[in-house]
């Protein structure tokens, strides 16, 4: 489900941001993982998706560029994001009954080839409470 604009309706970038996902969740699931979640919010963050790798718990942040000019989606991942994705998945965690093992992976889709980059980044705080491994 996309974001809307007060009007209900789907900006281009919406769009192509829900296309997005929706590939690489499709890239994920064939290679063995399981979508347990998609777009999970919280007032602090969001996590695009979150699937299964085994017992490990993975939290995925989807990027696509349409073009390298400005770097690839790996170079947009910036330690303001990077917090608000690990805020999220603190939240995430903490209504669970059990922390599983966790990492962090990225998608990217530049120019719509998906890579992707596991463990693209361990997470300080989480991984300090024992959550991340």
């Amino acid at each position: 489900m996309s974001p809307r604009m007060a009007t209900g309706r789907v900006t281009a970038a919406q769009a192509a941001g829900g296309a997005a996902e929706d590939a690489a969740a499709r890239f994920l699931e064939e290679r063995g993982l399981e979508i347990v979640a998609r777009n999970y919010r919280t007032r602090l963050g969001e996590i695009d998706l979150v699937a299964r790798d085994g017992a490990t718990l993975v939290f995925v942040e989807v990027r696509m560029r349409s073009s390298d000019r400005f770097g690839g989606g790996a170079e947009s991942i910036g330690w303001r994001k990077r917090s608000r994705v690990e805020a999220a998945a603190r939240q995430y965690l903490a209504r669970l009954r059990r922390e599983p093992a966790c990492r962090f992976d990225v998608v990217t889709l530049d120019g719509g080839t998906p890579v992707w980059i596991k463990g693209a980044f361990e997470a300080r705080e989480v991984e300090s409470s024992g959550y991340a491994s």
